[in-house]
């Protein structure tokens, strides 16, 4: 089985460097910052939306949002490993996969350069496929991600084998447009009951559950 993993709040905690980044960005161009408590509501779509949400409503042009990425990209290409790391058990949880012979991937919003560099230093070597946010690629939930996964040549599956892992109502309806099963984990940016609230039928609330399914 392909089983496909989202990156921020699914396997990493990275809202720290996120928000860090964000905030040195904001304060290099002159606008306010936010607390580093107030990013998990802004991230989920790409850096550019997270720029967009963090700017003040009145300045969010696409110009003022270019010029906040040009800080923010150099910055976070430095720092995105400082205060990210991984949800307690994942990594256990992605060995167990692995030795059972599954196929894994991680699928993410974040541009490609940071998502191949965050999951080579935290999990090298255990990921067979890893795509990020590219040049004209639509981002999440646009399912082009989970179609080039699966046609990746590294990934020999057909689509019934493959199983989408996220914590966002944004993965959610990326495995839903891209036909393949859903599980919601709780322990990331969007809380259990906003998951429920969305209609998310199957929910784990630690990792070890995964390996129940």
């Amino acid at each position: 089985m392909m089983i496909i993993f989202d990156l921020d709040g699914t396997l990493l905690n990275t809202i720290d460097d996120l928000g860090y980044a964000c905030n040195y960005a904001l304060e290099k161009t002159g606008y306010p910052t936010h607390r580093i408590e107030d990013y998990p509501r802004m991230v989920g779509n790409g850096i550019n939306n997270l720029i967009r949400r963090a700017l003040p409503e009145l300045e969010r042009t696409e110009k003022n949002i270019l010029r906040v990425r040009e800080h923010f990209v150099p910055y976070y290409d430095e720092h995105n490993c400082d205060h990210t790391r991984p949800y307690d058990g994942i990594p256990q949880l992605l060995e167990s996969l692995k030795m059972q012979g599954h196929q894994l991937a991680v699928a993410s919003n974040k541009y490609q350069a940071a998502t191949e560099k965050i999951v080579n230093h935290f999990f090298p070597d255990i990921f067979d496929v890893i795509l990020g946010e590219r040049e004209g690629i639509e981002r999440k939930p646009n399912p082009q991600i989970v179609y080039d996964i699966i046609k990746s040549q590294k990934a020999k599956v057909e689509r019934p084998k493959v199983l989408y892992i996220g914590d966002s109502l944004v993965d959610k309806e990326t495995a839903m447009n891209a036909k393949v099963p859903f599980v919601a984990c709780s322990w990331g940016f969007v809380s259990r009951e906003a998951l429920i609230d969305a209609g998310v039928a199957r929910i784990v609330d630690k990792p070890e559950e995964l390996m129940q399914l």
